[in-house]
């Protein structure tokens, strides 16, 4: 068992000192273990990886059901004509080279009809 005053030694030494634990441990005769137990640095380490959302996320579904329509579908393609790909109302990129989008059409795409309906 470590007193509080070993304790603030031992956190100290860490801490402001910056020695190692091994170096603590020799200079108050402790086994390691209870130097790392006395800096409570467990508590700090996250134990679980935490699963961000993606922007891919709400389009999952709608992606996996253009690959089972399309299973030869590049990915390149099927990216570009994403509904996350761009803002709301941002034509395809190359759709300049294409010429000028008719009156009330967002993209020219596979997944064009999707923007369309909201």
């Amino acid at each position: 068992m470590v007193t509080d005053e070993q304790r603030a030694r031992i956190r100290r030494l860490y801490f402001a000192e910056h020695w190692k634990v091994g170096t603590i441990a020799a200079e108050l005769g402790v086994h390691h273990d209870t130097v790392r137990g006395a800096l409570e640095v467990e508590r700090f380490v996250r134990t679980t990886a935490r699963v961000r959302p993606t922007m891919l996320d709400p389009y999952r579904d709608l992606i996996a059901q253009t690959l089972a329509q399309h299973p030869k579908l590049r990915a390149t393609r099927l990216v570009r004509d994403a509904p996350c790909s761009r803002l709301p109302g941002q034509r395809p990129p190359g759709a300049a080279l294409r010429g000028p989008a008719p009156a009330g059409v967002l993209g020219r795409g596979l997944l064009a009809a999707v923007h369309a309906a909201g």
